[in-house]
């Protein structure tokens, strides 16, 4: 009998609010730098928590969501600030 294998995905994971805070928070640690880690998370939070629905609380297209949160996606920070606070989170510094 042949194995069958699902593709891993972070969104099957992110399920609630401490989750998504401990994902993000591993990821701005992570980050090489360029922000990549960062981004990717974004993205799979914002997948989890509905991209539609971040899409009307942002005010940016859910097609400019996912393109400037893609891996090739360079979102100005005031998109990424935006992101940021309709999934209801927030950034600090230590």
């Amino acid at each position: 009998m042949a194995e069958k294998f699902s593709r891993w995905d972070a969104v099957d994971h992110l399920a609630t609010e401490a989750t998504r805070k401990a994902y993000l928070n591993a990821c701005l640690e992570e980050d090489p730098g360029d922000g990549s880690l960062v981004r990717a998370a974004l993205g799979d939070i914002a997948r989890a928590r509905g991209m539609s629905k971040l899409a009307r609380d942002t005010g940016i297209s859910r097609e400019g969501l996912y393109r400037a949160l893609s891996a090739e996606g360079n979102p100005e920070f005031a998109t990424v600030m935006r992101v940021i606070r309709a999934l209801g989170l927030h950034l600090h510094a230590a």
